[in-house]
């Protein structure tokens, strides 16, 4: 895993401009995946509908656009003790970036 001063912070901004949540990752898309998984969930990855993202990297007017969706699935047969029997599980597809003139 990297170490802590490789990790960037991702704000993600509403359709009015305001930013709800914070996620970070060393790459935009890990921090998208993150926010992926917390979409409302559909049954299955075919049927899951995509959900536009919008994530500002934080200390820059860069904002990173993807689709994301999310779905449930049965957790693996080799799953850890902790770990619920079904996972939500996500994915991105970057769509652009755009660059804000104020933050």
């Amino acid at each position: 895993m990297a170490p802590d001063q490789d990790k960037r912070n991702f704000a993600l901004r509403e359709s009015d401009g305001t930013e709800s949540s914070v996620f970070s990752g060393s790459t935009p898309r890990q921090a998208a995946l993150k926010a992926a998984r917390r979409l409302d969930p559909a049954s299955s990855e075919e049927v899951a509908d995509p959900t536009e993202l919008r994530l500002r990297e934080k200390g820059t007017k860069k904002v990173h656009i993807y689709e994301g969706w999310a779905w449930d699935e049965q957790a693996p047969e080799d799953k850890p003790d902790w770990m619920p029997s079904e996972i939500t599980k996500g994915n991105v597809s970057k769509q652009g970036v755009e660059h804000l003139d104020e933050i």
